[in-house]
Formats: C-alpha cells, structure tokens, sequence
C-alpha cells in the first residue's frame, strides 16, 4: 500500500540547509498499526507531512496505492488527500461552530455526496466511535477525548486508504487517551490501515509495529 524509498527532505534558508530527513526506506501494508516514534527534531513530522501528501521530498519516491505521489499535480494532492488519507490531528481540527455530526460530514460535502447519504453515514460514524448520543452537540460542548472521537469519525468518512494520526493524545488527559488508543486497536482489527505519529512509548505500543527515527534516519524497526 505504502511504499517510501529513499526519501530525503532538505529545507534551505538563505545559504543554511537543513536535512530533516535522510535516506528513509519502508513499505507498509494493508491494514498494518505502524507507530512512528522519535524525539521532538528527530524528522516524524516532516516524514508525516510527507505521507498524508502536504509535503514533498527532495529526493526519493512516495508511492501511495500504486501512485507516485510526487508526480501529481497540486489539484490532484489534493484530492488524495482528501479521498485516500483521514487526517487525526492532536488539536482535533474541529470547526468550533457546528455540530459534531456537521465536522464528521464536512469531507462527504467537499465532495458533493448527497446529504442524506452525509446525514447516515456522519450518524453510524459517530455511535461507531461512542458518541451516538452527541450528534448535536458543539465543541465546545464535547471533552477533549469526546473531541478526538469526533475527529476520528470525520478522519474515516471518505473511507480512506490510510489513517494518519500524528500525537492524537497529545491534548486529552491520560484516562481518555487509553480509550481513544482502544478505538484505534478496534478499527485496526476492522482492517484499518492506521499510522500514528508519537513520541510517548506507552502510546506507541498499542501499535503492531514500532518505526524508530532519529537525526532523520531510521533507527529501529520492530514488528511485535
């Protein structure tokens, strides 16, 4: 399904560069749970960029269901992006003014799904993830780890290739964390091909498979 080779990202400045990335190699397969560890400046951003097609490397290839990501142009990045990668960020991303199930159906607008298809599906999305009985209810109604379940509905209503979480219990206290971790494990089982951006190690172990890097190189890879 993925298949990075050789990916290097150079960020220039005036005359300084940067290499946030050097020479990364890996393939990742359907309905994999891959946790991408590493210090804070150790590159899982820029590589998490990079894989949900926000950014693109200097050098190296990004294949991404058999499409070299690098070859697109800017309108078709975006459509990946929104077609083949459900995006769970750590500030949940939510629009503060709707209701959860209107932030879970706002991908199914862009693309012009009929409402009352949006409408079904936002609503078994949402009790998917427990929240069948906060349809209406705003953000600022919702707890930080209610926020994030909202979020990961809305991640799943395109019916992506691939789920990109980066830090997604980096906001919520540590009780609700196990829960949203739980769902992760849950939609995994389901076939869900999940990677998730992390430097806590408690965290990275509800993955199947652990990717170490550092100083922009990969330093560890390990299925359990």
């Amino acid at each position: 399904m993925i298949k990075i080779s050789h990916i290097t990202k150079i960020y220039q400045k005036d005359s300084v560069e940067t290499i946030a990335l050097s020479d990364v190699s890996f393939q990742i397969k359907k309905g994999e749970f891959v946790a991408i560890m590493g210090p804070s400046g150790s590159g899982k951003s820029t590589l998490m960029h990079i894989l949900g097609a926000l950014d693109l490397p200097t050098k190296g290839i990004y294949i991404l269901d058999d499409q070299n990501i690098g070859s697109l142009s800017d309108d078709e990045l975006a459509d990946i992006r929104n077609r083949k990668i459900g995006f769970i960020f750590q500030a949940f991303n939510l629009l503060p003014r709707i209701t959860a199930l209107e932030n879970v159906m706002l991908p199914m607008s862009y693309a012009e799904i009929p409402k009352e298809e949006r409408l079904e599906k936002g609503k078994k999305l949402l009790e998917r993830v427990g929240l069948g009985d906060r349809l209406n209810h705003s953000s600022s109604q919702l707890s930080g780890g209610q926020q994030q379940r909202v979020a990961i509905a809305r991640g799943l209503s395109m019916n992506p290739s691939i789920l990109l979480a980066d830090e997604p219990t980096g906001n919520i206290a540590s009780s609700q964390a196990e829960e949203i971790m739980e769902i992760f494990e849950r939609l995994n089982r389901d076939g869900h091909t999940i990677i998730m951006i992390t430097h806590e190690p408690e965290i990275a172990r509800h993955a199947k498979r652990i990717i170490t890097i550092r100083d922009g190189k990969i330093v560890g890879d390990v299925k359990k």
